[in-house]
């Protein structure tokens, strides 16, 4: 079926050159032109011609096409509209974003939703890279935790993997002590699913970049227990490792040239008599020992060992659902950036803002860090007081980052508490799209350094 897009301002123009029957046709239904809002065209002989649709430019493309997949009646649609590439991405992106439905574990399924023919001139791989990675992390976060354990992530990370052609090893249960993984058995060595570090190494030229995952899959808060109201939600707190598996597919499904490894320490924080307790004192990887200040602070300390193992790679990333503070902080839309960097800072945010992929830098306040001290370990893994959790967390993290190792930390809510157009309640992808847009850059700015370096060289 044909789909049509008038500018608003042009709504009045296009009106006038209909045909006498079709103007009567919109004055009878009482249309308004409103943005977003589709309306059926007759033809001459009184069937279907079109569907029009009035966008409002100020507007974002991909909420004006995520918001058609609900609202057109089921159907294959094509456009008639002449889009340029920019905009014929993210009208894709925006539909195929706007149909997704978790229907796993519905006996019945609902209703057939519309179809969108690709536009003409959007990237056929990069809209496929990217509803893929929209499409795996929601799956991941929706899954309830009785289906997604600690077993299920990893082989959901095979999965992946398997498809790239990547490796994957996993060390698992009592094996985290004799490879130096400590803080992330200590968490989770009182579930009945063990805990692990999942491994995945991709490519075996380029930059290295490293993501690690945050990858709780269920957190009652351990010993010191959440209430009901808090722990509800908890199956999303491995949001942070589906981020990380999403981004790293659309690395892979890119062919960008690095040596990607990714890390996802996966646990559930459970209860128990092995659960650790408040003021266990833990020694991390690195080396340093940590007092358990909270045992509902777990994500910090699998994520020090996971970030210790990563070393010196050429940029690290993290993603976590960390602090509830980040989302006093920001709300539960948009995700917290800290990083050591400005420039890497600088490229996510550009990103950030051309895609219209909402993330805000929050400083990494040095003053805060002396809130973190303990009177008998090396750390505590919570502050000393109620104020700046968020920063206070990603200061924690920052003492397992290696010197002089370009570092960004996304604390994510990995929910949608509410509909919107292209962002379905429930899971969700955030803030991805524009980094893995940076680590593009981030790559081509380094390969451009290389050249001019060899360049010189040559002269001289």
């Amino acid at each position: 079926m044909p789909l049509e897009i008038v500018s608003l301002a042009e709504f009045s123009a296009f009106r006038r050159n209909l045909r006498p029957e079709t103007r009567a046709f919109l004055e009878a239904v009482g249309y308004q032109p409103r943005h977003g809002a589709p309306v059926a065209l007759p033809d001459e002989r009184g069937g279907f011609d079109r569907f029009l649709v009035v966008r409002d430019p100020k507007e974002s493309v991909f909420e004006l096409f995520g918001g058609l997949a609900l609202r057109l009646p089921a159907g294959d649609y094509h456009l008639l509209t002449e889009l340029d590439p920019a905009e014929a991405r993210e009208a894709a992106i925006g539909f195929g974003a706007g149909r997704y439905r978790f229907d796993r574990y519905l006996s019945k399924s609902k209703n057939e939703r519309a179809r969108l023919q690709l536009p003409r001139s959007a990237d056929v791989r990069e809209v496929e890279r990217t509803l893929d990675a929209i499409y795996l992390a929601r799956d991941l976060i929706n899954t309830p935790t009785n289906d997604l354990g600690p077993s299920e992530l990893a082989a959901a990370a095979r999965t992946v993997a398997r498809k790239y052609r990547a490796r994957v090893t996993t060390v698992v249960g009592e094996k985290l002590l004799e490879k130096n993984y400590p803080l992330i058995h200590a968490v989770g060595r009182a579930s009945a699913d063990a805990p692990r570090l999942i491994d995945m190494r991709f490519g075996s030229r380029g930059k290295e970049i490293v993501l690690v995952g945050k990858g709780v899959c269920f957190d009652t808060g351990g010993l010191d227990l959440k209430p009901a109201s808090a722990m509800k939600l908890m199956k999303k707190d491995m949001g942070g490792a589906a981020h990380a598996l999403a981004l790293a597919s659309m690395i892979m499904a890119a062919e960008l040239p690095v040596r990607l490894r990714v890390l996802i320490p996966a646990v559930e924080n459970s209860v128990s008599g092995t659960a650790f307790r408040p003021l266990d004192v833990l020694e991390s990887r690195s080396g340093k020992t940590i007092e358990v200040g909270n045992t509902d602070a777990e994500g910090r300390l699998i994520l020090a060992d996971a970030l210790a193992a990563a070393g010196k790679p050429d940029l690290l990333i993290d993603f976590a659902t960390l602090t509830g503070a980040a989302r006093v902080a920001l709300g539960s839309e948009l995700p917290a950036l800290f990083t050591n960097d400005d420039a890497l800072a600088g490229l996510v945010l550009e990103a950030s803002e051309e895609l219209d992929d909402p993330i805000h830098r929050l400083p990494l306040h040095a003053g805060y860090r002396k809130s973190l001290s303990s009177e008998i370990a090396d750390l505590n893994n919570i502050s000393d007081g109620p104020y700046g959790g968020a920063i206070t967390a990603a200061l924690f993290l920052e003492h397992f980052v290696e010197d002089g190792v370009p570092w960004a930390h996304f604390d994510v809510m990995a929910w949608n508490l509410r509909s919107r157009p292209g962002r379905p309640r429930g899971g969700e992808l955030m803030g991805v799209r524009a980094v893995y847009r940076a680590v593009e850059r981030f790559l081509s700015a380094s390969s451009n350094e290389s050249a001019t370096g060899r360049a010189r060289a040559r002269r001289s």
